[in-house]
């Protein structure tokens, strides 16, 4: 919280964590994480000593956030991920034996924290392990913000290509490429100057991130000075959901989407970030998607919070917000061995409900392909299993999977659009763009029409050419494969050539067949040729 606007009565108050003395843990309504530093208006003499001792006070918080080992419990630092104009560092995290074609998961922590911090109590370490993806910590420091603020207010270090944003990009390019992940399944989280960062990235750059979770944030280039930032906090902008929507759309000129799936996470009695930040990121976020900002269903969960639903135009949730009763300004935790519990309470940790659950779900994370769609609880269909790309041009993919009993169709959905309704367990997307890569998941419908869970997700890329591939197949070890130029290595794991199909590790024991489906392009066809 910057000393300008901590009111002097509070200053015997506030001991060294930060928290207020006679605050109920789990329930304080705490004030740091969401503000930048800024200066106050001229006070008299003794209003000129309260902010001294506060911005001493502001020190300890920094010190104390930060004085734990970034390096503890298996977290580690990178120390050169490539360009940084943000003067950021990059810790990271993955659980042993990580799989290639995993995805990342990248997490702010708020104000004088950091990524120790975020990395001990927030709870993504319990599911990266047991459902396995990688984790990145950007952490920045006093040197970039007194009280070590990302910069979501600063149009010069939170827009695309500049500052702290570039620098994100970097460390998730880093990762990918270290990891062997699935770019395609890139995720943001952060809690609130790290929230109103996570919303400013999901609009710079919704070509790298698939979805993100604000916790305790504000919306998407809601200020873009310092000056300006403190209307966003304890205010509205009074915006339009349209514009609203445009501070997305002008982030990043000529996108066509898809936009990523965002998840919104406060707590009602938020005094630090005002609560109309969370309502003001639902109208952004649903007319970005061009949905309606009345919520598709509703439902309450544990902690006292409830959970609104707004589904894009294939039915699965697009945008949800949730909003815990009585809750203050931190990041939602549930301490405990349950699968839905995680995370340890602290500053700015609070015991409700384990948002990182919750949203890791809705980002799919667990296997489920994210949130159902309507229909798609108890009762409905199953998830197809076995969703493979069988064949691919210049201009279309071919699709296959394994019949679900009792379907009477499926629909197939391009990057959440859906795009076909075949009643046969295999369709083929056609009018497409050459050399691009594109996502699918596909879900079985019932008889009656309703819609059933949706697959996990495969990405096929298009030919670059115009088709001549010979159609053969060719069945060999990766090695043998790289050997006769079908495939080519990088980083001791095999891809397909054109495709870029993820092979495996390059040796002579794993073994795929190719099919030939354009001048030097191989799609991955082990279910048949």
């Amino acid at each position: 919280m910057p000393p300008s606007s901590m009111p002097p009565s509070s200053v015997s108050s506030v001991p060294p964590t930060g928290l207020p003395a006679a605050a109920p843990a789990g329930r304080a309504v705490q004030a740091a994480p969401g503000r930048p530093a800024r200066p106050g208006p001229p006070r008299r003499a003794a209003g000129a000593a309260v902010l001294g001792v506060l911005a001493l006070l502001a020190a300890c918080l920094t010190a104390f956030a930060t004085a734990a080992p970034a390096g503890a419990a298996g977290l580690t630092q990178v120390t050169s991920f490539g360009s940084n104009p943000g003067n950021l560092a990059m810790y990271e995290y993955a659980p042993a034996n990580l799989p290639s074609g995993a995805p990342v998961v990248v997490a702010l922590h708020g104000c004088t924290q950091s990524a120790s911090d975020y990395f001990a109590n927030s709870g993504w370490q319990k599911y990266a392990d047991l459902w396995d993806f990688a984790l990145v910590f950007p952490q920045t420091s006093a040197t970039n913000n007194a009280l070590s603020c990302f910069s979501w207010f600063d149009s010069s270090k939170d827009t695309r290509g500049k500052g702290e944003a570039a620098s994100v990009a970097s460390m998730v390019s880093k990762a990918v490429t270290q990891y062997g992940s699935d770019s395609h399944r890139v995720y943001v989280t952060g809690l609130s100057a790290g929230g109103g960062m996570t919303a400013d990235l999901l609009a710079d750059y919704p070509d790298v991130f698939a979805g993100g979770s604000v916790d305790s944030g504000l919306p998407a280039q809601c200020a873009t000075t310092q000056a300006s930032s403190s209307t966003c906090q304890y205010g509205s902008l009074n915006l339009t959901p349209a514009q609203l929507g445009d501070k997305v759309r002008a982030s990043f000129p000529g996108y066509a989407g898809p936009w990523p799936r965002v998840a919104i996470w406060q707590g009602t009695s938020d005094t630090t970030v005002a609560t109309a930040n969370s309502g003001e990121l639902r109208d952004q976020w649903t007319n970005a998607w061009g949905i309606s900002q009345t919520a598709s269903s509703t439902q309450s969960l544990t902690g006292g919070t409830t959970l609104s639903v707004y589904n894009d135009p294939a039915g699965r949730p697009a945008v949800e917000l949730y909003q815990i009763s009585g809750m203050g300004h931190g990041l939602a935790v549930h301490p405990g061995s349950g699968a839905d519990q995680c995370g340890a309470t602290g500053a700015y940790y609070l015991n409700t409900i384990c948002s990182s659950y919750y949203t890791a779900r809705f980002w799919g994370l667990d296997g489920s392909g994210g949130s159902t769609p309507p229909g798609g609880g108890s009762g409905a269909l199953p998830a197809p299993t076995g969703l493979t790309v069988t064949a691919t041009t210049s201009a279309s993919v071919s699709l296959s999977w394994s019949a679900v009993s009792g379907a009477a169709s499926y629909h197939v959905y391009r990057g959440g659009t859906e795009v076909g309704s075949p009643t046969a367990a295999s369709y083929t997307d056609s009018g497409l763009t050459a050399g691009t890569g594109y996502t699918y998941t596909v879900a079985a419908v019932d008889s009656s029409g309703t819609v059933g869970a949706a697959s996990a997700a495969v990405t096929a890329t298009t030919a670059t050419g115009g088709g001549g591939g010979s159609g053969a197949c060719f069945t060999a070890s990766n090695y043998a494969q790289v050997t006769a130029g079908r495939a080519h290595q990088s980083g001791g794991y095999t891809y397909a050539d054109g495709s870029n199909q993820n092979m495996g590790l390059r040796n002579l024991f794993t073994t795929h067949t190719l099919k030939q489906t354009g001048a030097d392009y191989y799609v991955i066809a082990d279910s048949g040729c």
